[in-house]
């Protein structure tokens, strides 16, 4: 269990550290957004590896029974999940979490606009699923923890955009990801929202045939 905090530790040290203490904007400057941001997700998803591996080997400590019902709770809210980080993971967006600097493009905005903050909603769809799938103390303490650190991020990266951009440009992205639910349908009902839909079903196929080689656990068990 001790393995498991320390991991817990590091995890969410690694994503408050570096902008509180302005090492983030250090890096950046010396290395440049692009080279900071492959660095910082390499170390994100190591961080997370290890959460992952240390709550594997912690002990069980059940809080409520597993069953069908709560095991098909992520194999449902992992499907939008992995559409909206096929759909964002590569398209700019200043405002949030993404692999690709600049500005969106309005004419291929794709899924991206769908949400202000896609990639940490899928992280949140993740988190919140495998929580209530789970049912034990480390699962809810780890799972718990990560849906709460995506939902407060989104506010904490607003507002390092506003900071970070010229109001032209931040005006312009936040025009990109606003609006009623039936403006944003008409905004990504093109032909890149249809190329996000099709990756996405083959992220969520390889996730399902990788889960259990890799975690250990069959996401399909239940359903034999």
């Amino acid at each position: 269990m001790i393995e498991f905090f320390a991991a817990i530790a590091v995890f969410l040290a690694a994503h408050v550290v570096p902008a509180a203490t302005g090492l983030r904007a250090w890096l950046i400057r010396r290395l440049g957004r692009r080279a900071y941001v492959a660095g910082y997700s390499l170390v994100s998803l190591a961080a997370i590896a290890w959460v992952i591996a240390a709550a594997l080997g912690a002990p069980y400590i059940a809080l409520w029974e597993a069953s069908r019902a709560t095991a098909l709770v992520p194999l449902i809210a992992m499907l939008p999940a992995s559409v909206l980080v096929a759909g964002a993971a590569f398209e700019p967006n200043p405002l949030s979490v993404t692999f690709r600097s600049g500005l969106p493009d309005p004419r291929k905005s794709g899924l991206a606009t769908l949400l202000r903050h896609p990639l940490l909603w899928a992280f949140f769809l993740w988190s919140a699923s495998h929580l209530i799938a789970n049912g034990d103390l480390v699962g809810f303490i780890l799972f718990g923890s990560l849906a709460a650190f995506s939902l407060a991020g989104m506010r904490r990266l607003e507002r390092r955009a506003r900071e970070r951009l010229s109001e032209a440009d931040y005006a312009a992205a936040l025009a990109l990801t606003s609006g009623g639910l039936d403006e944003r349908l008409r905004r990504v009902a093109s032909l890149q929202s249809v190329v996000d839909v099709v990756v996405g079903l083959v992220l969520y196929a390889a996730l399902l045939y990788l889960h259990g080689p890799i975690i250990g656990v069959e996401p399909l068990a239940w359903f034999a």
